[in-house]
């Protein structure tokens, strides 16, 4: 159950994620799972060591989606540098 529940708070993450960085239309539902379920993992390397705060997302919670989101954000910040040289 927890594999399901990192999915769907990964999707939403995502999908919040890049409505930040209005790359909506370029993600599809894929992606957007994607991009949250490893900004989960890059936001919990951010908070763990600096702020001593941890989110997991296999059992739902609002600091977990927090974490996931921030670090989806982190995430698609630095493939648009990649990609376009800049953050837009």
């Amino acid at each position: 159950m927890g594999w399901i529940i990192a999915l769907v708070v990964g999707g939403v993450a995502g999908w919040l994620a890049s409505l930040v960085m209005n790359r909506d239309a370029s993600m599809g539902i894929f992606w957007n799972i994607v991009v949250g379920c490893v900004g989960s993992i890059v936001g919990n390397m951010i908070a763990g060591p600096l702020l001593g705060i941890s989110g997991s997302v296999q059992e739902f919670s609002i600091t977990g989606l927090i974490v996931a989101v921030i670090g989806a954000v982190v995430l698609l910040g630095v493939m648009n540098l990649i990609q376009r040289g800049r953050v837009r």
